[in-house]
């Protein structure tokens, strides 16, 4: 892989382009799924091709292939230099890039246990030991687990002068119980919704998880769903959201209104486009001053964790709101000049056959001081949030509906009866601002979310999300 990138190098310096880079991409993905007691899923796919961007006339050209051959590497350098020229014809500027140092280096996830390498019987085998301890409890209709495995080896190279090798390895999973009783279906999920959570590491991130220890409190909980009673509708409530909850919050509120690309309308056709425009930057009343939030793709065990994202730029931590100003975008090298920035490296691809776009990395709320219990203990009247089971956002990303899976009462600091079908509605700089307590580092939890959609054509990204519980005032619950 290696040498094939440096032999596009090679053929794109003969053909005097402005700028050029290569990634080369093997893929490997591995999804399996139990669905009451019977193999709903166990595939494995795998990958591999070169894809190459290129400046020429001051425009992008982008062409790929899945065949590593020297006729290959002649075809699609000369695409990609075509279509550019085309491209020029109907510039309104010139691509101007952001100057970044020059890195020849590798970079691997560390992880203790390849997921790949596990045997397939011991992990379906814990998928079939997980639906049998579900169908144990009267009620529960429909048992769902399921385990992921993914894995990217790219090389990266540019005529700069940068060669890096990175491999990036994923590991996921969890579980879901559904009860059901005429026509009400209630949901509950562990360790989260929508298949769980996932981190860059090994299979040890599935082992720690104790899924089989979690089946009975969780599927307990799901038939006490079937007579809870409905949230109440409250136009002005005290509200606490778990840290899973929340992660989904940050993602749709926060790190899709701050991508640069977005604001800028370049995904204004399919993704939508952003309140949060650049004579915003650091002016903006993001939320209140104790609300701080970061890019960080150093972090570890993130989803948008990585050496180096997809145009050659060095993972690095960047501020986006502080004290609840708004300070910062997720950019690119193109993008961030405009600005008179630097790129905050977050471009990606999903795959050898997309050019990068401007992704979310991990967008991590920072912990605050309060421990979890004190906090319930302070709260006289409200309601406590946990685990997504809907959302709804404008394109704008300024109104927005959250439900969750469960809700529980709180009165006079103490967790009292669940709420079925709860849901609460808000304004993003509203809500922010509204937060006046934020949990500690020992309630931080770094949450993955593998299905993050964008692009025409679409791709998937894999981000993360770190935060703890944190509390909101004067929050609308339930349909009013």
């Amino acid at each position: 892989m290696k040498d094939f990138a440096k032999r596009i190098i090679e053929i794109l310096k003969v053909k005097k382009v402005d700028y050029g880079d290569v990634r080369v991409v093997m893929n490997k993905t591995e999804v399996l799924k139990v669905k009451n007691e019977k193999t709903e899923s166990a595939s494995y796919n795998e990958t591999m091709g070169f894809g190459v961007r290129v400046i020429v006339n001051g425009a992008w050209g982008f062409a790929s292939s899945s065949r590593l051959t020297k006729k290959d590497a002649e075809s699609v350098v000369k695409n990609a230099v075509e279509i550019a020229k085309g491209s020029s014809l109907a510039k309104m500027k010139d691509v101007r890039l952001t100057k970044e140092k020059i890195y020849v280096d590798t970079y691997r996830t560390p992880y203790k246990k390849n997921p790949f390498s596990i045997p397939l019987e011991e992990k379906m085998g814990l998928l079939f030991a997980i639906s049998e301890k579900m169908k144990k409890f009267k009620g529960i209709s429909l048992r769902e687990s399921g385990l992921f495995c993914f894995s990217d080896k790219k090389v990266f190279a540019n005529t700069s002068g940068s060669l890096i090798t990175q491999e990036i390895m994923e590991t996921g999973g969890g579980f879901k119980a559904t009860a059901i009783k005429g026509k009400d279906i209630q949901v509950r999920s562990y360790p989260t919704s929508f298949g769980g959570n996932f981190a860059t590491c090994g299979y040890e991130l599935i082992e720690d998880m104790k899924l089989l220890e979690s089946v009975e409190p969780t599927c307990e909980e799901c038939i006490k769903l079937l007579s809870a009673k409905p949230c109440p509708s409250l136009k002005k409530a005290t509200v606490i959201i778990d840290t899973d909850q929340l992660a989904l919050q940050i993602h749709e509120s926060i790190g899709h209104a701050v991508e640069l690309d977005r604001v800028m309308g370049m995904e204004e056709s399919y993704a939508g486009t952003s309140f949060v425009t650049t004579e915003k930057l650091n002016s903006f009343k993001y939320g209140s001053s104790i609300v701080n939030v970061y890019a960080d793709a150093t972090v570890s065990l993130g989803l948008g964790t990585f050496g180096y994202d997809d145009e050659g730029v060095k993972a690095r931590r960047v501020p986006i709101i502080k004290n609840g100003i708004f300070r910062g975008y997720l950019s690119s090298r193109e993008t961030a000049p405009k600005i008179g920035r630097k790129s905050s490296g977050t471009m990606r691809a999903d795959g050898w056959n997309r050019i990068p776009l401007v992704r979310m990395t991990n967008i991590n709320l920072e912990p605050g001081n309060w421990k979890l219990d004190d906090l319930i203990n302070d709260t006289k009247d409200g309601i406590f949030f946990k685990t997504n089971r809907s959302w709804s956002i404008d394109q704008r990303r300024v109104n927005f509906q959250f439900g969750t899976e469960i809700a529980y009462r709180i009165k006079n600091g103490k967790l009292k009866e669940i709420y079925k079908n709860p849901t609460y509605t808000g304004t993003t700089p509203i809500f922010w601002g509204s937060c006046d307590a934020i949990c500690d580092k020992h309630d931080w939890k770094l949450w993955g979310i593998p299905n993050c959609g964008k692009g025409e054509p679409g791709q998937t990204a894999h981000v993360g999300h770190g935060t703890s519980p944190a509390r909101f005032r004067n929050v609308r619950v339930g349909l009013i």
